[in-house]
C-alpha cells in the first residue's frame, strides 16, 4: 500500500518479459530513513523490481515514483535521486580509487569542484580515504565493494538500491557492510537491499518486502526494528508471580500482552518513550517483581519471513497451542 509520506512508491506495477509476467500489480510505499530487505526465491522478480525503481526499466503498466518523480516521465531526474549497485558490478581495475570516483562524478555531471568535494566526503564515509592512490584491481573483495558503493552514493542520493551487496564477502567484510548501511541510514539515506541469505539482512533491516512469482506477498515493518510506532518489549522474571499479567494490563502504555510462560515471561506492545519505559521497569521492581530480563524484542528475520509465507499459504494442518493473549 502506498502512502503520501513515502520516498519510494509503486502503484499497480506490472512488468513483462516475452511469455512471462515478472511483476504483477505490485504496490507499496517506502518511508524515508528506512532499510527495506527485498527477499524472495529465485525468479520472484526482485532484480526487475529494483531496476524499475532505479528507472533503468520502464514498467509495462502501473507507476513508480522516487522522491515524487515519476520514473517514466523523468528517468534522468530519478537517476540523480537514486544510487544503484547491481549484483555483478564492474570496476576499472587499472584506475586508482580516486580516478574511479572522478569518472563516476563526471558520469553524474557533478562538475570538477563538486566532484572533488564529494570524493573527500564519500571516501571518509566508506573508510577508503587511505586507498585513493590504489588501483581498483589491487583491492580486496570487501574494499572493491566499498568502492562500488562509493561510486553509487557519490552524488548523495536520497535512495540507495543494492542487489546482493554481501555476495562473496567474508564475515568481517559483511559486518563492515552492515555498519556502513546503518551509518548511511542514520545520515538520512533510504536503502533497499536484496539478498538470498536472510542472516545478511538480520542486523540492519527495518522492513521486509517479500516477492513471490512476481507478486507482493508481504510488506511490513520488522518487529522491534523501527523507531516510530509501538515497540514490543519482553520481560522475564526470576520466579513466577501471578500478578504479572494484571499489573502489565493496568499500564496505559501497554497493549497486546502475550504471556509466553504464565506469571514468568511475557511480551507486549509499548507506546511510551524511553523515559516511560524506564518508569515501567522502576515500577515493576518497586512492586517486588524479580525482573531478570527487560528488553526490546526483535523479530528474527527468518521467523518473520517463514511466518508471512505460511500465512499466505493458509493455516497449517498441524496447530500448536497458542499462548495466552490479552488485548
Amino acid at each position: 500500500m502506498t502512502g503520501t509520506g513515502s520516498v519510494v512508491e509503486a502503484t499497480d506495477l506490472c512488468f513483462d518479459y516475452p511469455g512471462q509476467r515478472a511483476l504483477d500489480r505490485v504496490s507499496f510505499g517506502i518511508a524515508p530513513g528506512t532499510i527495506t530487505a527485498l527477499i524472495g526465491p529465485n525468479g520472484a522478480g526482485k532484480t526487475t523490481l529494483m531496476r524499475c525503481l532505479a528507472a533503468l526499466e520502464a514498467p509495462f503498466s502501473g507507476a513508480v515514483a522516487v522522491a515524487g518523480i515519476d520514473t517514466r516521465r523523468d528517468p534522468r531526474a530519478v537517476h540523480r535521486a537514486v544510487g544503484y549497485l547491481a549484483d555483478e558490478f564492474g570496476l576499472y581495475d587499472t584506475l586508482t580509487v580516486r580516478q574511479c570516483l572522478l569518472h563516476a562524478g563526471a558520469m553524474r555531471g557533478l562538475g570538477r569542484e563538486r566532484t572533488a568535494a564529494a570524493i573527500g566526503t564519500t571516501v571518509q564515509r566508506l573508510g577508503i580515504a587511505d586507498r585513493l592512490a590504489t588501483r581498483a584491481g589491487e583491492l580486496s573483495r570487501g574494499l572493491r565493494q566499498r568502492l562500488a558503493i562509493a561510486q553509487a552514493i557519490l552524488h548523495d542520493p536520497r535512495v540507495l538500491i543494492l542487489d546482493e551487496p554481501a555476495s562473496g564477502l567474508d564475515p568481517e567484510a559483511r559486518r563492515a557492510l552492515s555498519n556502513l548501511l546503518k551509518a548511511l541510514r542514520d545520515g538520512g539515506m533510504t536503502i533497499i537491499v536484496s539478498s538470498h541469505i536472510l542472516a545478511e539482512l538480520e542486523d540492519y533491516s527495518t522492513h521486509m518486502l517479500i516477492l513471490r512469482d512476481g507478486r507482493l506477498l508481504s510488506f511490513q515493518p520488522i518487529a522491534g526494528r523501527t523507531a516510530s510506532g509501538p515497540r514490543r518489549l519482553a520481560i522475564a522474571l526470576a520466579a513466577p508471580d501471578a500478578r504479572l499479567m494484571p499489573v502489565l494490563a493496568g499500564q496505559s502504555e501497554v497493549a497486546d500482552i502475550v504471556m509466553v510462560r504464565p506469571g514468568l515471561e511475557a511480551s507486549f506492545a509499548f507506546v511510551g518513550d524511553a523515559s516511560a519505559q524506564a518508569g515501567l521497569l522502576r515500577a515493576l521492581v518497586l512492586n517486588g517483581f524479580p525482573v531478570a530480563r527487560f528488553e526490546l524484542q526483535h523479530e528474527a528475520m527468518q521467523d518473520a519471513y517463514l511466518a508471512r509465507v505460511a500465512a499466505a499459504d493458509g493455516p497449517s494442518l498441524a496447530r500448536s497451542a497458542e499462548p495466552e493473549r490479552m488485548t
